[in-house]
């Protein structure tokens, strides 16, 4: 089956006073339609800058982007504009991300404006959004302030979805919710995927979510991609020490649990101008010389699952 969104080794970077930033660098992956991808790191990893360069919020530095195989990675404004139906973001936070000056009912119609939807089929395709993420119509009249936050996110998912887009990229959109209204969220993506055929990608920090909604998922560590394979078998087979210390720290509701934490040392390395080699060199227990000097590739380790990582290598080779 033929991916319906391909990024080869996609690189972003930022001029910044001490030299350039590598936000995002060198960071390949495709995703099947109606699948979720999960990203996850540390912040600053470069998660979200990667999400809004595939989506042309942000402009790519180098590398090429692929959607149902045609090369949008360089696109006019013309087709950028017809591009935004196809492809869509919901923010992390629901509260800064809309216009507090806007009703609910403004809010959700703003996207079909932006498109030239005829405005007598504006008003039902409003209500239509509202029902299909579970606002109640009493709401139209309500602004921003008024609401709590998981009916401020239901207006953003509303949003994203105004325009019927066959992929979309999910900012953190649970982060700032409690975790009662988390779950209710994540059930309505859930939903919405199955019903819609959608595809997404999901940007968290939060491993327990990750999982829940994934079906692979990719390990970025300073801009790069260290290890990818499906959600259920990085749980349990993670090759990456970054990766092992990451689910090391997730908790787990039984007291009997005994797991040691990993506990990681050293300084982080600095994404400005980074020297070649491993960039958890620093920080890793098993680090070696060849991990100084020579920047470690991604690759198949076993089936379906790459990893970056010369101890992997040699595990596996062993």
């Amino acid at each position: 089956m033929e991916p319906i969104l391909e990024v080869r080794n996609l690189k972003k970077y930022f001029s910044v006073s001490d030299g350039t930033l590598h936000a995002v660098d060198d960071v390949s992956f495709s995703i099947e339609e109606g699948k979720t991808l999960g990203i996850v790191g540390e912040s600053g990893c470069g998660k979200s800058t990667l999400g809004r360069t595939i989506i042309h919020l942000l402009d790519s530095t180098d590398g090429q982007i692929f959607f149902h195989g045609k090369d949008i990675t360089h696109v006019s404004k013309t087709e950028l504009h017809e591009l935004r139906k196809q492809m869509q973001i919901i923010f992390q936070d629901p509260f800064s991300s809309l216009n507090p000056r806007m009703t609910t009912t403004q809010l959700i119609a703003e996207p079909l404006q932006n498109a030239g939807i005829p405005k007598d089929q504006i008003r039902d395709r409003v209500f239509e959004l509202m029902d299909t993420v579970g606002l109640a119509s009493r709401l139209v009249n309500s602004y921003p302030h008024e609401l709590d936050g998981g009916r401020r996110q239901r207006i953003g998912i509303a949003r994203a979805l105004a325009l019927t887009p066959q992929f979309v990229v999910c900012d953190e959109p649970v982060s700032a919710l409690d975790v009662s209204i988390q779950a209710q969220i994540l059930n309505l993506m859930l939903e919405l995927q199955e019903k819609l055929n959608l595809t997404y990608i999901f940007i968290t920090h939060d491993l327990s979510v990750v999982r829940y909604i994934s079906d692979e998922i990719l390990v970025m560590y300073l801009g790069q991609a260290i290890e990818k394979c499906e959600a259920d078998e990085l749980f349990v087979h993670p090759m990456h020490p970054y990766t092992q210390a990451l689910l090391s720290a997730v908790p787990v509701a039984d007291i009997h649990y005994q797991e040691e934490r990993i506990i990681l040392k050293g300084e982080i390395t600095s994404p400005v101008n980074p020297k070649p080699g491993c960039r958890f060199a620093a920080r890793c227990p098993y680090v070696t010389d060849q991990c100084r000097q020579d920047t470690p590739a991604l690759r198949p380790i076993t089936p379906g699952h790459v990893v970056a990582c010369h101890r992997a290598e040699a595990l596996q080779c062993g």
